[in-house]
């Protein structure tokens, strides 16, 4: 089984790029430069842990890269947090599960400096968390993201339900066109985790690909929100587990965080033409899945930025 922590690749500035493949600790696994984003809040299996740990130590220091080379990542690791190259944006996104568009209030230096972060938890809280199922396990750690972010950036927030642009993912003309998965079904022939194994429930992606084996609409969706930017509403009335294959052409310079077609969420970029190459991903999920993405307006939870500071050296 996977035992680490997740990823997200954001914005590169510079030509040569360096991708960090991660693991992820929830269900869908995730073999990918990119991961879904569990929900923040709490649960009654959080007994197992009656009060949020703190980071034994924790260092936050101003992303030297190397050369040209920029590489942006960020990952729960079993003892700790280890970033490199992360904005304050980025680490808002992870501890709060959220896209760009659901945060309010981003100034200038908040997106555009970058910084390398690591924390380390206690030994004994590493055993607790070890004995938490994994979705519970990540809930905590995002909480005890939220909790540096408080203590080391100063920063305040507060949430409000806002009408924004979203997309709602629904069944296209022509109908469902991934195969409904077989209960029971091994996947001997599919792709493999860390540990060698095959399985149901395992989601695997690398640039203009996505694959998934026995998964829920709502792995999809979760996807879809990261690899837009922007929120996607389940709509499809799907409650079956799939297997698919997306393949798609990105935009050029963006890995993975395709911004839309046109007619999408304000502030959306077109995607590129289809060529040769292959379809745009808005393209692919119609041609290939048999669904699609449509520009609505609906309710979305923000997180509001009240006050944030720069972190001091250490």
């Amino acid at each position: 089984m996977l035992t680490a922590g997740f990823i997200h690749i954001s914005e590169f500035r510079k030509p040569v790029l360096l991708l960090t493949v991660c693991l992820f600790t929830s269900i869908p696994h995730m073999l990918a430069q990119q991961s879904v984003t569990p929900a923040s809040g709490a649960s009654a299996s959080d007994n197992a842990i009656t009060k949020t740990p703190e980071f034994e130590v924790a260092s936050i220091k101003a992303y030297k890269p190397e050369g040209e080379n920029i590489r942006i990542m960020i990952r729960f690791t079993p003892d700790g947090i280890d970033a490199s190259g992360v904005s304050l944006q980025l680490l808002i996104r992870q501890a709060y599960g959220i896209e760009d568009n659901q945060i309010i209030g981003i100034s200038g230096w908040m997106d555009s400096e970058q910084y390398d972060v690591q924390a380390k938890l206690e030994a004994s809280d590493i055993e607790a968390l070890a004995k938490l199922p994994p979705p519970e396990a990540n809930k905590i750690r995002q909480r005890m993201l939220q909790a540096l972010l408080a203590d080391r950036f100063k920063l305040a927030i507060h949430r409000e339900t806002r009408e924004l642009p979203v997309y709602a993912l629904v069944v296209a003309k022509g109908g469902v066109k991934m195969h409904e998965a077989t209960a029971g079904d091994t996947y001997a022939n599919g792709f493999k985790g860390p540990d060698g194994k095959p399985g149901a429930g395992m989601m695997r992606m690398g640039p203009g690909e996505l694959t998934g084996q026995a998964l829920p609409v709502g792995s999809l969706v979760n996807m879809l929100s990261q690899q837009t930017g922007h929120h996607v509403v389940d709509k499809t009335g799907l409650t079956g587990k799939y297997d698919f294959t997306l393949k798609w052409t990105p935009n050029e310079g963006e890995t993975p965080m395709f911004k839309g077609p046109p007619g999408g969420p304000a502030g959306a970029a077109a995607p590129p033409a289809d060529d040769s190459n292959g379809p745009s991903l808005f393209t692919a999920i119609q041609e290939q899945l048999g669904l699609k993405l449509d520009s609505q307006k609906g309710p979305v939870e923000v997180v509001v930025i009240d006050h944030a500071e720069k972190p001091s050296a250490n």
